[in-house]
């Protein structure tokens, strides 16, 4: 973490309080289905919960964007961690007097992930309140890192708290929440809402919101970039795990291959300023997708499970170089009022293919086999490498610098692209 970062309180207090509640909301990821499995025994059932999960994203990402906009952003953070602690206990007690039902398991999992949603947005448009603009990259990195370095902490964590007791992982979700909501608390500034504005419909702000992100050809090409190369990422730990027990690998193998992969995305969010201040965005823009494209392919030939961790390793790590790039022009080109709205279009572009990445492994699976599987996605970040070479905006990308500006002169004028963001398109 930069020294900067490092004195600055009340961005260590958000971060801390995130580490705490991240780990939380991992291991209650993985208590969930063990919990239903343990209860009925159907995978289905234990699906449905994760279903429920899933579609908060897609149901809630445009209009919790235009909410958040209007809302001061820490009471937003601070509601959804409240909601979550209230949707989280009553699945404690439940376990305590009896056993929760289904429908119960379903409506905490899809409360716990909308609070989620609000709150990240949330997060995402306070962080240029709370830390200075020369320093958002390296705390957007410090963010990826955290999340991966807590899922993987959580997740094996989940797997022991739940083997000591049904409730117990979940009771550690919820305090960890209330952990969350204490360092909002003493976190000091205010983290305001935009500029009082005339009240319209929340159609018309979510309408905006879309507009905004489809005339700035930039940002938009960035997200439908990413969309494509989600959609290869999400496939890959199907693909990988099927091939490794293809290779005889055992249970620990693979789990020991996951961790490697997870811990090469880790690395990967650590070094991302320093490789951001030294790389020119558009060269890594263009870049990593066919440095991706040919380590994915070579999965294909490995002869073990250690081997395809460590490929994978370096085949992510690459990734949240990539987050930072375009949550730097994010933050340079959209101005406050507008900020969450954007980065909700934004993600649901982005992270909406991830959903039926794993649906579309198991058919390639099923019908080609793993080898071909990595393949055929080696050959989808292919796709999306020629289509960043074919896009203006890309081969044109202005350094995330030039348009930055001083923290006092970002206001509504931001509305307007710099020059040489016009020159992108």
């Amino acid at each position: 973490m930069s020294t900067s970062l490092r004195g600055n309180r009340d961005f260590l207090l958000l971060w801390s309080g995130q580490v705490v509640s991240t780990v939380g909301n991992r291991v209650a990821n993985l208590a969930y289905p063990l919990l239903v499995l343990s209860l009925t025994g159907s995978p289905v059932q234990a699906g449905l919960v994760g279903l429920a999960s899933a579609l908060a994203a897609p149901v809630w990402y445009l209009p919790a964007g235009a909410l958040v906009d209007r809302w001061n952003r820490k009471w937003a953070m601070m509601v959804a961690d409240v909601a979550r602690v209230g949707a989280v206990v009553s699945v404690v007690v439940a376990l305590l007097v009896g056993r929760p039902s289904l429908v119960q398991l379903m409506l905490v999992a899809f409360i716990e992930s909308t609070g989620g949603v609000f709150f990240q947005l949330a997060e995402a448009a306070a962080l240029p309140q709370v830390v200075a603009r020369r320093d958002l990259s390296a705390a957007v990195a410090q963010n990826q890192a955290r999340d991966l370095g807590s899922g993987l902490a959580g997740q094996p964590l989940g797997g022991l708290l739940f083997g000591l007791g049904h409730a117990i992982p979940f009771l550690a979700n919820a305090v960890s929440y209330l952990v969350s909501l204490c360092s909002l608390a003493l976190i000091r500034p205010r983290l305001r809402a935009p500029v009082d504005r005339v009240p319209r419909r929340l159609t018309v702000d979510v309408a905006e919101g879309i507009a905004w992100l489809w005339r700035q050809p930039l940002l938009r090409d960035i997200a439908l970039l990413s969309a494509i190369g989600n959609l290869a990422f999400g496939a890959l730990p199907l693909i990988l795990i099927v091939r490794a027990r293809q290779l005889g690998a055992a249970p620990v193998t693979i789990g020991l291959m996951m961790g490697i992969a997870g811990g090469g995305a880790a690395i990967g969010a650590l070094i991302a300023p320093k490789l951001q201040r030294r790389i020119p965005e558009r060269l890594a823009l263009l870049g990593a997708p066919w440095i991706s494209c040919l380590l994915i392919a070579g999965l294909a030939v490995l002869p073990n499970a250690i081997g395809l961790g460590l490929v994978m390793a370096l085949a992510i790590m690459q990734a949240p170089l990539g987050n930072v790039i375009a949550v730097g022009y994010r933050y340079a080109l959209v101005p406050d009022r507008l900020l969450a709205r954007v980065t909700s279009v934004s993600r649901l572009i982005s992270f909406g293919t991830i959903p039926v990445a794993s649906g579309i492994a198991g058919l390639v699976v099923a019908h080609l086999g793993p080898a071909r599987a990595f393949v055929v996605t080696a050959g989808a970040l292919g796709v999306g490498a020629l289509l960043a070479m074919a896009m203006p905006t890309i081969r044109r990308a202005p350094s995330i610098q030039a348009l930055s500006v001083p923290d006092d002169e970002h206001t509504e004028s931001a509305d307007a692209p710099s020059a040489e963001a016009s020159q992108a398109r």
